[in-house]
């Protein structure tokens, strides 16, 4: 179960803690695209780390917030590596001190805020439609770094989760307006919107294109159409809730992309159309497991002529390079028919797959011994043992030896 952390719809500035700062002018909130400001330096605090906390009068740079990743970027020379919200002040992590007084350049990290901002509405016209469709609540979302991962309080199977990707596409296609703003407090009392939890202070509500009303602090792209494309990658239900693995945007384009080509490479490897590659690999697998029975059964027929050829009073002990842990199974239980212990090394020299078999001696006790002289692991029942050893073979054919010995076999 994906752990979700819960979305914060305050506006960062009504958001608690920290030491209290000069508040700093939101530019992110009256225009989410603005890429470059300039701003006055208000204080720079040296940080063990070699960090230094910034606040400006004014920024561009959203802070963490509402599920939303802090946007990175520069001011200045410094690198921004990192922006949070302290009381109503926007503190920047930077990686070198900024002047006091001076009026400093800022520059958003484009690429990474406008992917936000499309996984952001995205994120809305989901639930903004998993709420007016299935009647399911968002429990919480999380914007991580390759994916926007979302919790329903519902559980959405597999037919409502195609009918909800597409909705969301067509809701994208139809290229609505994203209008984000801070109501008036009689304008608020009007509205219906979705919420968490009680809101103190000013609210700032998200309309996504009509999909979804919603409070949040995020930044959103103008119109939905700019979200080009909604993908679903994955699922998880549990406890009668559904959580969502979705990209939107570049991201969906780029995780199209990578598996066109990589179904491309299918196609070529299996000489098929590449939609008939699912039917042409499922047949290969069919193949593959009537040969691997039929090669069982001679390989089988192999061990039991060869266990007619076993003197009855002494233990067997066969390398059979490549052999698999089953294929060493059934070669020393194929052997113990004819004589009192069969040890069977196969896979490599320095990986064996072991097998001890006997219809008459507890085999647990030498295969704890074996594994302790030959750098092994396992485990089994009376009648048959079965590990590895990391050891070469003239180890294994020494320790093959002690054990039986001291075994009296």
């Amino acid at each position: 179960m994906i752990k979700l952390k819960k979305d914060d719809m305050r506006p960062p500035a009504a958001q608690k803690g920290g030491p209290a700062m000069a508040g700093t002018k939101k530019l992110y909130y009256k225009d989410a695209y603005l890429r470059e400001f300039c701003a006055k330096v208000l204080s720079c605090t040296p940080c063990a780390d070699g960090m230094f906390n910034v606040v400006l009068d004014e920024t561009a740079f959203y802070p963490e917030g509402g599920g939303q990743p802090a946007d990175h970027g520069a001011l200045g020379a410094a690198r921004v590596i990192d922006v949070q919200l302290m009381g109503e002040a926007v503190v920047h992590r930077t990686t070198a001190p900024l002047r006091v007084g001076e009026t400093v350049q800022g520059n958003i990290d484009w690429a990474r805020r406008f992917d936000h901002m499309q996984q952001h509405t995205g994120e809305h016209i989901t639930s903004g439609i998993i709420k007016s469709r299935f009647g399911f609540d968002n429990l919480g979302f999380h914007m991580g770094r390759e994916s926007v991962v979302l919790e329903c309080s519902g559980q959405l199977d597999a037919a409502r989760l195609a009918e909800l990707e597409l909705a969301v596409n067509e809701a994208i296609c139809r290229n609505g307006e994203v209008r984000a703003w801070f109501p008036r407090p009689d304008e608020l009392a009007g509205l219906t919107y979705r919420s968490k939890k009680e809101i103190e202070g000013d609210v700032r509500i998200v309309d996504a294109a009509g999909a979804d009303v919603c409070a949040c602090c995020g930044t959103h792209v103008a119109r939905a159409g700019e979200v080009q494309l909604a993908k679903f990658t994955g699922v998880t239900r549990h406890k009668g809730h559904t959580v969502i693995e979705a990209l939107f945007g570049a991201r969906a384009l780029a995780d199209y992309f990578k598996k066109h080509e990589a179904l491309m490479q299918l196609s070529a490897f299996y000489s098929a159309p590449p939609l008939q590659v699912p039917q042409r690999a499922q047949a290969e697998r069919a193949a593959w497991e009537q040969s691997s029975l039929a090669a069982a059964r001679v390989q089988q027929a192999l061990f039991e002529a060869e266990a007619k050829l076993c003197p009855p009073c002494t233990p067997a002990v066969r390398f059979c390079e490549g052999l698999s842990p089953d294929g060493a199974r059934r070669y020393a239980c194929a052997l113990a028919e004819a004589c009192p212990a069969a040890l069977v090394f196969g896979g490599s020299e320095g990986a064996y797959a072991c097998a001890l078999a006997s219809r008459t001696a507890d085999m647990r006790p030498l295969g704890a011994a074996l594994a302790g002289a030959l750098n092994g692991k396992g485990g089994g029942k009376p009648a048959l043992w079965q590990g590895r050893a990391t050891c070469t073979r003239a180890a294994a054919e020494s320790g093959a030896e002690r054990i039986f010995a001291e075994a009296g076999l």
